[in-house]
Parts: structure tokens; sequence; C-alpha cells
């Protein structure tokens, strides 16, 4: 397989249990682990889930339930299946969508957050 041309990458405090959220909800498939980085894909698109070194993510506090990190420049979004059913998966997961929704050409949209506070949007087609 040829390397991705497109993809993100996420830092993470506790990388397995980002991981999980995102292979469940959005369905990716894990392409690649190791210690400190996990590379899934859905798509054509790669979400990099890189982990924090140990000595750093010490000093990170995660809230439960997460705070929104909202202070950032770029959001991503994912295409699911059913929105109600997102959400139902994300809480279960450490993580929520947001009950506010938007009609762009051809979806419904709402934001959503990870377990670790991460903001990014879900988008249903309709």
């Amino acid at each position: 397989m040829p390397p991705a041309r497109a993809g993100l990458f996420v830092y993470a405090k506790d990388a397995p249990r980002l991981v999980a959220f995102y292979t469940t909800l959005i369905h990716m498939r894990q392409l690649h682990s190791a210690a400190d980085l996990t590379v899934l894909e859905a798509d054509g698109v790669q979400l990099l889930v890189h982990a924090i070194p140990p000595s750093i993510a010490a000093t990170i506090d995660i809230s439960v339930p997460p705070a929104p990190r909202e202070n950032t420049a770029l959001k991503f979004f994912f295409t699911v299946p059913s929105l109600a059913l997102a959400r139902r998966v994300a809480l279960q997961l450490g993580g929520e969508v947001f009950r506010e929704e938007w009609t762009g050409a051809g979806f419904q949209v709402c934001n959503a957050l990870d377990p670790e506070g991460n903001i990014f949007q879900v988008r249903e087609p309709v």
C-alpha cells in the first residue's frame, strides 16, 4: 500500500482510548500500531494517533467529561451513517456528539468531541 496522500495527527494522553473511540465511532480500521503511534484509516483518510510522551502526559489533566479544546485553528470531520447512533456510541466511549445540527449540501452535521476534548464534526448524508 502506498503512503497516504492525506491525513491528520492527533496527540493523545491516552492513545489506546482514542484509538478505540475512533475505530468504533467512525469505523476506522487500524493499519499500523507501535508503542507511540497508531495509524487508522477510513475512506482514504488516515488518522495518526500519536501518544504524548509519559513525562509530558503526566502534566496534562483530562476531565470527565472532557473539557472541549476550542482554541484550535483546525477542525476535521467524518461521515457517519446516523447522527443519532453516533450520539449514543460517543457517550458510551467517553465523548459526545452535540445536539445542535446544521444542514449542508446533502448532509446534516454536528460538532462532537472525543474523550480528550478534541472538537471535530460528524456528518450524516441526507
